[in-house]
């Protein structure tokens, strides 16, 4: 935990602590999604999942909750994705030679100004944070936060506090960081500043706190990743492999499908690891069923197990946006990477989601540009390979993220600086200023790419 008292808030904590709770017995804490600010932004599929499992969390307690979603979508799209209202705003100097808008994305300020106004003086403010180059957007949302609760700590948490705590301490205007997942630790960090929490019942799923705001569903159902991709944080914020027990995610979905929801999407890190004990009895079970169910993979699969067993049941059970990962068709930068795919395995993966009946239009790839060591000619390659099998291309920018094996190889190499500004690690602009690609050449085979996905 990371707190930064100055001394006008270390005699606001003084006055907190003698009277934690302004009202009655119940503290008040409200819970934000901050904005962001980016060069482009979409919900596919994107709810503050881990500001859910805070709500559960504090369910628990005499907490009254309030929740404030600045990246609510304003236009609805197919099966629960969307685009968020956004507005230009300054572009940072540091941006300056990168030919495209800056924005914010989500509600207008005067939005989110006129929901505080509703909400009585909070105890606490608790905002979310995600991609470390956001941060500028998390420190507009609490400027305005504190414009308004002058005296109410405001404290950050997610991936981008837990990687880099002493980074959002400075920069985001916050009070406290609070790093890692909640699990029992919020407790005993939120009496540094004087609160006393009180059990009064057992934890509550989110949907019972009022927080069910999506069109779709987010469903984790393991935490964590068996494998140490060079590029991936998830082994920095979560501490080994852990995978739920599959009657409890049947229980979870088929509750949430009687509320009403239809598509769900799994943010697991690795959905299909030990499938026979976890993921498969719970495609069987909402097969037996019936249920009316779509399911979507943004976070994409390991094609390491997808076997005719799995890819069939995948398509009888309603999985309906299939997103594999292959990152390169490089066996040595597949290799140096982290070595989670081969192409065999790969090709075996696609003929099996085929062979189970999803078309093009359903079955995507993940292939990265701009890895360290990585030329546009591989890029090109892996684009011409999976058009030989006739899936949709999706190509992702590669971002950099501190602490991470890759990271360090890059600044150990000179390649970039340990104390760079995170901006620069945005994945819309770091290939543009170090990948040495011809970017002519790649705008070229991105519109190729998007040619031929429509076609």
């Amino acid at each position: 935990m990371v707190i930064n008292l100055s001394l006008q808030n270390k005699i606001n904590f003084r006055r907190l602590i003698k009277a934690p709770n302004s009202k009655g017995s119940e503290m008040r804490i409200l819970l934000v999604n901050p904005w962001v600010h980016d060069l482009s932004c979409l919900n596919l599929w994107s709810a503050p999942l881990g500001l859910l499992k805070v709500a559960e969390y504090l369910s628990q307690f005499n907490v009254e909750l309030h929740f404030i979603d600045c990246l609510e979508t304003v236009k609805k799209k197919k099966w629960g994705t969307g685009k968020y209202h956004r507005e230009e705003i300054k572009k940072p100097a540091i941006l300056k030679t990168i030919p495209r808008r800056f924005c914010r994305y989500g509600i207008t300020p005067q939005e989110l100004r006129e929901r505080l106004k509703k909400i009585p003086e909070p105890d606490a403010v608790l905002v979310t944070t995600l991609m470390t180059y956001w941060y500028t957007g998390v420190r507009e949302t609490v400027e305005e936060i504190k414009r308004l609760f002058k005296d109410v700590p405001v404290i950050t948490g997610g991936l981008y506090s837990t990687l880099l705590p002493g980074h959002a301490l400075k920069n985001t205007g916050a009070d406290g960081v609070f790093q890692g997942p909640v699990e029992n630790r919020l407790e005993a960090f939120l009496s540094t500043f004087g609160f006393r929490l009180k059990r009064k019942r057992a934890p509550q799923p989110y949907w019972e706190t009022g927080l069910l705001k999506w069109d779709f569903a987010p469903l984790m159902t393991s935490t964590g990743c068996p494998f140490r991709c060079t590029y991936c944080a998830s082994s920095l914020f979560y501490k080994g492999f852990k995978q739920r027990e599959p009657d409890e995610i049947i229980k979870e979905i088929i509750t949430l499908h009687d509320l009403g929801i239809k598509d769900f999407a799994f943010y697991d890190d690795a959905l299909l690891v030990d499938s026979d004990g976890h993921i498969k009895p719970v495609m069987k079970e909402i097969i037996k069923k019936g249920l009316d169910i779509r399911f979507h993979t943004p976070n994409g699969l390991h094609a390491r197990f997808i076997d005719d067993e799995v890819a069939r049941l995948m398509k009888e059970s309603g999985f309906r946006t299939v997103r594999v990962s292959l990152e390169t068709v490089s066996p040595d930068l597949q290799e140096r990477t982290g070595g989670k795919v081969r192409i065999d395995e790969f090709k075996r993966s696609i003929k099996a989601l085929k062979k189970a009946g999803f078309t093009k239009k359903e079955l995507g790839v993940y292939l990265m540009f701009g890895l360290p060591g990585q030329g546009l000619d591989d890029v090109i390659e892996g684009v011409n390979f999976l058009k030989s099998l006739e899936v949709r291309i999706h190509l992702t920018e590669f971002s950099p993220i501190p602490g991470t094996p890759l990271w360090n190889e890059m600044v150990t190499s000179g390649m970039i600086s340990e104390d760079m500004d995170l901006l620069l690690t945005n994945n819309s602009v770091f290939y543009y200023l170090f990948s040495g690609y011809d970017i002519k050449r790649l705008e070229e085979l991105k519109l190729e790419i998007k040619r031929y996905n429509e076609s």
